[in-house]
């Protein structure tokens, strides 16, 4: 793969992302990483701003409560990541100097802090020449290197060995080839419609091969609309618009449909630690009981 090549479309066509911008700390792309696991980037991109204006080191966060953290999540889906950047800014309060550590191997020790995680961070906040892997880096290196219309299953050794075989030898430019990688993935070789006459790359053993279809299982597709996911969310909303704890009636209204499972989803909640029930029955958010 022509690096070169790549990191000059990057310079030229890179998306005005406000994490990428002047300024931004390790903190700040910590938690840009956070929110943007399965949420899409213009959900993402106000909330973090608002974000970075609230909580612009880690001790910030710390300070606010878990319930405070919640209701600013908002919207943005899977809100167990919002309690564990919680958990995450009080350790980096607390043992790191309110300073995101560089090396991969301590950012592993944080609450919350994943694989892919913390080698993003390692290598967009601190420009360090490590690997970093989402869905988009494995589509286009099964596209490119290996011809394939969409990658395998995941593999961490070879998933990873793929994209260190494919990283420039110096620190910036492997930074950079890192994140051009990851934007081909998400702005011109994507899954369903890639754009192969905007691909900056001259050498893809996909469109040599003639572009062939996609012959392994069906994409299982994520609904939303009836799940337990929707349902928590409900509930979650009826506590963020609150402004203190809530009778169970009051949830209770949220979903008539199945109280089964409205029932499940909220027993879930309590024990994600997302809610609490106090000591006379009521419910309110984590640490606002």
């Amino acid at each position: 793969m022509n690096s070169s090549a790549l990191i000059g479309w990057y310079e030229r066509q890179a998306r005005d992302l406000p994490w990428r911008r002047d300024g931004v700390t390790a903190w700040h792309i910590l938690m840009s990483e956070i929110m943007l696991q399965q949420t899409p980037v213009a959900r993402v991109a106000p909330i973090w701003e608002q974000w970075v204006a609230r909580w612009p080191v880690p001790s910030a966060m710390a300070a606010s409560s878990q319930g405070e953290v919640l209701r600013a999540w908002g919207k943005l889906g899977y809100p167990r990541r919002a309690l564990r950047l919680h958990e995450c800014a009080g350790v980096l309060a607390g043992d790191h100097d309110d300073m995101v550590p560089a090396d991969v191997d301590v950012l592993l020790t944080l609450p919350g802090i994943g694989a892919y995680t913390a080698r993003a961070v390692a290598c967009f906040a601190y420009g360090q020449r490590v690997p970093v892997v989402d869905t988009n880096v494995r589509r286009v290196i099964a596209r490119a290197v290996h011809g394939s219309a969409e990658p395998g299953n995941p593999s961490t050794k070879r998933d990873l060995g793929d994209a260190e075989a494919l990283l420039p030898r110096t620190r910036d430019r492997a930074a950079m080839f890192s994140a051009a990688l990851m934007e081909l993935g998400a702005t011109v070789c994507t899954a369903r419609t890639p754009d192969c006459a905007r691909c900056p790359l001259d050498d893809c053993a996909w469109v040599a091969a003639g572009r062939p279809a996609y012959t392994g299982p069906a994409r299982k597709v994520q609904k939303f609309a009836g799940t337990d996911r929707q349902v928590r969310g409900r509930l979650l909303d009826v506590l963020r618009n609150g402004h203190g704890p809530v009778e169970r009636a009051l949830l209770d209204q949220v979903w008539l449909t199945d109280t089964a499972q409205r029932d499940r989803a909220l027993d879930s909640l309590l024990v994600d630690g997302l809610i609490e029930q106090t000591d006379d029955g009521l419910f309110a958010l984590a640490g606002e009981g």
